[in-house]
């Protein structure tokens, strides 16, 4: 884009000129005092990695090597335990002969990690990963619980205490700290990561799709230093301010259909069917409710007490940063137009809010501090009309990155749960099986984060649609 498109043109100048000087009363907001830097939260923007950490994780020390020896074992023999038929008995014995040896392994003590931030991101992310291989390697079961050992469960609970995160597979296991270095001595950019260092299913659809949203956490990145931008402007009154505010806007929305055709670019990439049926059933975590299988950690709380739905992009910290900055009201508390439909007010409206307790708690924190900025935009639009076009054209660009989500979800989720056709390596007879226990269930596609996929997509999407403000 040649920098000159994105000045205003001279009508829509002195457009801007008028509003300022009639508004600048109202608007004029002094730079507030010292404020908290995004690195303060654990945000990399200097790094320009964003969410993800600056460097990779390091494997943990030889006093945890159980741990780590249990993930690559896995990795080797386990497969999901609806796809076991009767007589493939050697997988089942190798199945059984890993979980055996989970359950006698010792409770090990995370104090020698240190307190070490790295250390306990590599704890979290490989006893989140035996977890769910050891509840979905369990063949034959289709409800009941599962009592997850207090080898895993107990360190689990003790790492995500301190990390301030769900005691689960999350999106920061799977995508923010699931990557390393291609050649250690370049730089951290996107060509020189190597996405899906763990896996589940070891197909290459998988590594893919981990790729494709790291991806979108690293053109995030550009989010994040637009909103540092706007934030660490001196005031937000005068033309000038204007003019850099709506460069900053139409930078954003660049930024978001830049993230709308990454997500779309994964359908070459990503199997539908495989992801589905191969990929798709790890991520889940305890099942709500009154059908499924519920999880119960040994020697732990109440599972109904803690958050264990599994990794989800609703977890995603780069698109809360954004939804916030826009102030998207999800939970349908402020009064827009047009008035939210019957199917909006009987979605999960508080599905985003609860996908926050899966994120660590640093990155938890930097969105409470954006939503309780001084000078939101969103009203700072409302107020000066010379924002109104570029914020409109910001939130359009974001429910249209929505509309692609639901489309993607229809391909990849809602068509696979209505599709009878036996996927490549799943045996029949557990294909079979798992079609009739689907056909008994409530009759809609679930999200990973337990949610209607499709209802939840949509409400969000007129959520965003919603946020646009009316033209005087």
């Amino acid at each position: 884009m040649n920098p000159i498109d994105l000045l205003p043109s001279p009508f829509y100048l002195f457009e801007s000129i008028i509003s300022v000087l009639n508004s600048a009363q109202l608007s004029r907001k002094a730079a507030p005092g010292p404020q908290p830097t995004p690195a303060d939260f654990d945000v990399n923007i200097q790094t320009n990695t964003g969410f993800l950490p600056a460097k990779p994780i390091p494997q943990l020390p030889e006093a945890y090597s159980l741990w780590e020896n249990a993930l690559t074992r896995a990795q080797q023999v386990l497969v999901l335990g609806v796809n076991i038929t009767e007589e493939d008995t050697q997988t089942r014995s190798d199945g059984e002969l890993w979980r055996a040896q989970i359950r006698a392994l010792p409770v090990l003590s995370i104090k020698g990690l240190n307190g070490d931030k790295q250390l306990l991101r590599r704890a979290h992310k490989v006893l989140a990963f035996l977890v769910h291989f050891y509840a979905h390697s369990i063949p034959d079961q289709t409800d009941g619980s599962v009592i997850i050992p207090r080898s895993l469960a107990t360190p689990l609970l003790e790492v995500s205490g301190i990390l301030r995160m769900a005691p689960v597979l999350t999106f920061a296991d799977t995508v923010l700290w699931n990557w390393d270095l291609i050649n250690p001595e370049l730089p951290v950019t996107i060509e020189n990561i190597n996405f899906g260092v763990e896996l589940f299913s070891g197909t290459e659809d998988e590594r893919n799709f981990w790729l494709g949203n790291a991806t979108v956490e690293l053109l995030g990145v550009e989010i994040l230093h637009i909103i540092n931008e706007y934030h660490n402007l001196p005031n937000v009154s005068d033309l000038a301010s204007i003019c850099k505010i709506n460069r900053l806007l139409t930078r954003l929305s660049a930024v978001v259909r830049r993230i709308e055709e990454t997500m779309a670019s994964m359908r070459e990439t990503v199997d539908p069917s495989t992801f589905y049926w191969q990929v798709r059933p790890w991520f889940n975590g305890s099942a709500t409710g009154t059908s499924g299988i519920s999880w119960v950690y040994e020697d732990g709380p109440d599972a109904s007490t803690l958050d264990l739905s599994g990794p989800s992009a609703g977890q995603s910290s780069v698109m809360h940063t954004l939804d916030i900055f826009l102030d998207v009201d999800f939970k349908l508390h402020q009064r827009r137009h047009p008035a939210p439909s019957d199917a909006n007010k009987r979605s999960d409206v508080g599905f985003m809010e609860r996908m926050r307790r899966y994120m660590p708690g640093d990155h938890r924190d930097y969105l409470s501090y954006l939503a309780n900025t001084s000078r939101p935009v969103r009203d700072l639009a409302q107020r000066t009309p010379a924002v109104k076009e570029p914020y409109n054209a910001l939130v359009l660009a974001l429910k249209k990155l929505r509309d692609s989500h639901i489309r993607i979800a229809c391909l990849y989720v809602v068509s696979m749960s209505r599709s009878t056709k036996v996927p490549p390596g799943c045996p029949v007879f557990a294909m079979m099986r798992r079609m009739e226990r689907q056909q008994n269930q409530e009759g809609h596609s679930t999200g990973t984060g337990g949610n209607n996929l499709s209802l939840l997509l949509k409400s969000n999407r007129d959520a965003t649609a919603r946020t646009a403000l009316k033209s005087n």
